[in-house]
């Protein structure tokens, strides 16, 4: 019995361990390479794999530091101490080119995808364009997650902007970036203002 509790208390520590690897955070100056690498980690592996790598500038300049042969881009988006990570198809990243032009995203022809498994560092769920949280623009700071585009935004009527309901939800509702957000892990309990 003293065997089983101590292979659990192993898988635990080894667990521990290795989200906070996951999650370290870099110190100074990143390498290419450790960019290359972060921004994969927002993906499957047998995505990430084989996407092309954009690294984005606190001006929103793009350089590329690694071609891709799937049709996939993971992007490193500048965001204080570390960069977010996210991986997206082509209907995501022509819908990334019109939010950073702050113009409308074409309708996306078929349903689009974008990871970004190592969570973000947050954003309001009604307000496409803060950067901090207020009162009334409902920040959230989400975990583990994907997003999706749909063809016909009719679709997203029915569906709750909760972030809270215990599933997918639709960030910035009515907007012309609205999609859904489904989160891979538990979200984290609403905080109180």
């Amino acid at each position: 019995m003293k065997r089983h509790v101590l292979i659990a208390v192993l898988v635990v520590i080894g667990s521990i361990a290795a989200r906070a690897q996951q999650g370290a955070r870099p110190t100074g100056p990143m390498t290419d390479a450790a960019k290359v690498s972060l921004a994969m980690s927002a993906a499957p592996a047998d995505v990430a794999r084989g996407a092309g790598v954009m690294d984005m500038d606190d001006k929103g300049a793009m350089k590329q530091l690694r071609a891709g042969t799937n049709g996939w881009m993971c992007m490193l988006i500048p965001a204080g101490a570390e960069p977010e990570a996210m991986c997206m198809d082509t209907a995501w990243a022509a819908w990334a080119d019109a939010y950073m032009s702050k113009k409308n995203p074409p309708a996306p022809k078929t349903v689009g995808i974008a990871y970004m498994l190592r969570g973000d560092h947050g954003s309001s769920n009604t307000d496409p364009f803060a950067t901090a949280p207020t009162a009334t623009n409902q920040w959230i700071v989400s975990p583990s997650h994907l997003m999706l585009l749909v063809p016909d935004a009719k679709a997203l009527d029915a569906m709750p902007t909760d972030p809270h309901n215990g599933g997918p939800w639709v960030m910035w509702k009515g907007s012309p970036y609205a999609h859904v957000m489904v989160p891979t892990t538990a979200m984290p309990a609403a905080s109180k203002r």
